[in-house]
């Protein structure tokens, strides 16, 4: 549309856009850090219960141990239970008594922590083990929580005061924040500044991505989206890295929130969104912006003969409409068409996120080392990234992202039926599902944004995101049920992708649109997309019927 014309006149994908780019893709590697981190700042280490007296206290695996620790009947001792007074005739070999007869009482003195592979968890600082184990679940479950609020607050504040400002606010907040959860002297304070990590966490992603969609031409839209992708990517591994070398949690969550102050201080150099700055009655300062993106690009020429007054004219209908209208989250379900994609698009994100984080923060389960595993999910996300960008870009948004998610649902599934001890199967099946969960993720954000119009863009990636959040809020609770039965776990995260990806069968194509400015635009475009794909369908002279019912 208009805006686009006006980008592709002063360089369209410029060295300015590079940079742009660049800059709010930088935060994005640690990002992944923070969504993730409690599978090393929250992992459970090996323990057993503290023994008063002269034993050796880090010792695990000392035959004296079958005297003070009832045993298993796999062969493990038990984590949370010890006999009440030492058993030394079970040492015996000829014993031969129901060692279930015998009296047993909780850890009341603590607990023992192997400290050989995690020098200090949340877990071991506060004893989140046995009666208090679902500690763990509820404190990432509470940081998804501020993540979703997050979702709601700045999603709707930032398409009324800007992209920019909240963005600024949100790298400040996030780096204050993760740095006091660092120290934080309790759980419940830990949880406090967990929560509003996870509230800045949503609003430099809202802000971050709006700003890239915004300034960039739609020809280049899907390459954009997929290299910020593959800035999370990274940051998987980085969080690898970072984790292997501090084993305690303290530094390592500091170390993954200093970075964020230093985005808080370039993130003033970068402009506010133009199209917003026009839509808001602030066509002087979008102006000013846009001479600023022309010298930059080597356009000064372009940028010089640009005018409030050529911008105005260039924009009138979308200026228009957007004065004779207030906009609110209520606009998101107003008219049909946006109804039906706010929808599609809240359940594609939901199982999207839900599936996703599922599998994700559930590393300890697949019975290898957690930083391997951790390197194997990041680095699946590689190809699968690549694959979605080659399917957005030359056979379309809507395809990929409901085959993204019926496939994964499958290899979730198809885990149900694998045997526990064919644990390479069940790992590949798993790894398989993540890489395309993590390609629907890839699409979904620039998706979302080319479905919405500028007028409610904000809201409607707050809405996605809010409903993303809401799923890895509730991923955490869903592994609980595995106490009721073992595969509900698998089937819950299995069903929900397919069923989603059904769902997103009936969003609407954008490859190759530009982006719809105001409602009535998204109203109208659909009503075109729906005639095409009739008259592709109907012989010719149906299609003369057709459009010339349409012209009556």
């Amino acid at each position: 549309m208009a805006f686009q014309e006006i980008l592709e006149s002063i360089g369209g994908m410029g060295r300015y856009q590079v940079i742009h780019v660049v800059l709010l893709s930088l935060p994005v590697f640690m990002l992944a850090s923070h969504n993730l981190m409690q599978n090393f700042t929250a992992a459970i280490p090996r323990h057993r219960c503290q023994i008063n007296g002269s034993f050796e206290e880090t010792n695990f695996t000392g035959p004296w141990l079958r005297a003070l620790v009832p045993m298993k009947p796999t062969g493990e001792f038990s984590k949370c239970l010890r006999y009440t007074t030492p058993q030394y005739h079970l040492l015996m070999d000829n014993f031969t008594q129901n060692v279930d007869e015998l009296e047993t009482e909780t850890c009341v003195d603590g607990w023992v922590y192997d400290h050989s592979e995690f020098a200090s968890t949340i877990i071991t600082q506060w004893d989140l083990v046995c009666n208090h184990r679902r500690m763990r679940q509820v404190a990432q479950s509470i940081y998804m929580a501020g993540v979703l609020v997050g979702s709601v607050v700045f999603g709707g504040l930032s398409d009324k005061f800007g992209r920019r400002p909240l963005n600024i606010w949100s790298n400040l907040q996030m780096s204050v924040t993760g740095i006091c959860a660092a120290f934080s002297p309790n759980y419940i304070w830990y949880c406090i500044f967990r929560f509003l990590t996870g509230t800045a966490l949503s609003g430099i992603v809202l802000n971050s991505y709006s700003l890239i969609v915004e300034w960039i031409p739609t020809g280049n839209r899907a390459f954009t989206s997929t290299a910020t992708g593959y800035c999370y990517t990274m940051g998987q591994l980085v969080l690898v890295g970072l984790a292997f070398m501090i084993r305690d949690w303290h530094w390592l969550q500091l170390a993954a929130s200093l970075p964020f102050f230093f985005y808080f201080l370039y993130s003033w150099w970068i402009p506010e969104s133009g199209r917003w700055l026009v839509l808001s009655g602030k066509p002087e300062v979008a102006c000013k912006a846009l001479k600023k993106v022309a010298k930059i690009n080597g356009k000064k020429e372009a940028g010089e003969k640009l005018t409030v007054e050529v911008l105005k004219s260039s924009m009138q209908r979308e200026i228009s409409a957007s004065k004779h209208s207030t906009y609110s989250v209520l606009d998101l379900v107003r008219t049909p068409v946006v109804r039906r994609i706010s929808f599609c698009i809240s359940c594609t994100w939901f199982s999207t996120s839900f599936a996703y984080y599922g599998l994700a923060l559930d590393l300890q389960s697949f019975g290898v080392s957690i930083y391997i595993i951790q390197i194997i999910f990041g680095t699946v996300d590689i190809p699968a990234k690549f694959f979605s960008y080659f399917v957005m870009t030359y056979i379309g948004r809507r395809v990929l992202q409901a085959l993204t998610l019926i496939l994964a649902g499958i290899a979730i599934l198809v885990n149900i039926c694998v045997p526990q001890d064919y644990q390479t199967v069940r790992t590949s099946m798993a790894v398989f599902g993540k890489g395309c969960l993590a390609a629907s993720f890839n699409c979904l954000f620039l998706y979302t944004g080319e479905l919405y119009p500028t007028v409610i863009r904000q809201s409607g990636m707050g809405l996605g995101t809010m409903m993303a959040r809401l799923g890895g809020i509730i991923a955490p609770l869903a592994q609980m049920t595995g106490d009721i039965y073992h595969s509900l776990p698998l089937i819950i995260f299995g069903c929900l992708p397919i069923l989603s990806g059904i769902a997103g069968c009936f969003l609407p194509e954008t490859l190759g649109v530009p982006l719809p400015e105001t409602i009535e635009d998204v109203e109208s475009s659909d009503k075109k997309q729906k005639n095409v794909e009739l008259s592709a369908k109907m012989p010719l002279k149906e299609t003369e019927l057709a459009n010339w019912k349409t012209e009556v």
